[in-house]
């Protein structure tokens, strides 16, 4: 199974890190050429604005939703969520639009209001997931083909839709590795 992670920016080494705990050593995408035959690539964290016009930039957005289009999963973290939505609220940035998500940025507040939180994902067991928000989106809808699969009070934080993920916050940055050893199971299906 070959996995990239977008190297444009964001917790790129983290993402790798947890990947290659998971038992995968993953390519980094920086180019349309290096999505060839990714079985799953990892939007880390970011700014949602640069990096959707870096996308475009470097002629990956298009790239990237053909690759999905045929199969490719995706797993997007913060940034990564935002990107994989269909609608942003307020926004009309540059997305993916492949999850029937509809989000708000900066949702929780600004920085200084980022935190952490104990998350019960039952797909992942009885232990819960300890998640990093910075800076941080949720989704305030979800269509009918997406699972919710955790939330914060009302507010979704982490989603599946097919064979891609879209969490608010930054498992990376745990030494938790069950939401990537999930992502990698979406991509054996």
């Amino acid at each position: 199974m070959k996995i990239g992670i977008l190297g444009l920016q964001g917790a790129v080494r983290e993402h790798q890190w947890a990947l290659e705990r998971c038992g995968v050593k993953p390519v980094i995408v920086k180019y349309s050429r290096d999505l060839e035959d990714l079985s799953g690539l990892v939007i880390p964290g970011g700014e949602s604005t640069t990096v959707g016009k870096l996308l475009i930039r470097h002629g990956m957005l298009d790239a990237i939703v053909d690759q999905a289009h045929k199969g490719m999963g995706i797993f997007g973290t913060c940034t990564g969520m935002i990107l994989l939505a269909r609608e942003i609220l307020g926004s009309d940035q540059p997305r993916l639009g492949l999850m029937d998500l509809v989000v708000e940025r900066n949702a929780f507040g600004r920085q200084v209001d980022s935190f952490e939180a104990e998350l019960l994902v039952p797909q992942l067991g009885p232990e819960p997931v300890h998640a990093v928000f910075i800076r941080a989106p949720y989704a305030v809808a979800a269509g009918p083909e997406v699972e919710v699969l955790a939330r914060v009070g009302e507010k979704i934080v982490l989603a599946r839709q097919g064979r891609n993920l879209a969490a608010a916050f930054h498992p990376e940055l745990t030494e938790d590795d069950r939401i990537h050893r999930y992502f990698l199971s979406l991509l054996e299906k």
